[in-house]
């Protein structure tokens, strides 16, 4: 499944930081951060609990970028 979230993010470096911590969040198979639309697609594994693995995301985020925001 795949799903594409509004993101708010300050700059192109801070953005990469994020696609590679969703990338590297359980649950995840694949995802992107368009820092230009302020988007970010993920790819979630089967059956995998969308909600629970974007909380992750957003937490694994916020490690790496603190003031960055995932609309979720």
């Amino acid at each position: 499944m795949k799903k594409s979230y509004k993101i708010e993010v300050d700059c192109a470096n801070c953005a990469n930081k994020m696609e590679q911590a969703a990338k590297d969040t359980p649950g995840v198979v694949d995802a992107s951060v368009n820092f230009m639309a302020l988007k970010m697609n993920v790819e979630f594994e089967e059956g995998a609990d969308v909600k629970a693995v974007m909380a992750e995301v957003l937490k694994n985020c916020k490690k790496v970028e603190d003031d960055c925001e995932i609309f979720l």
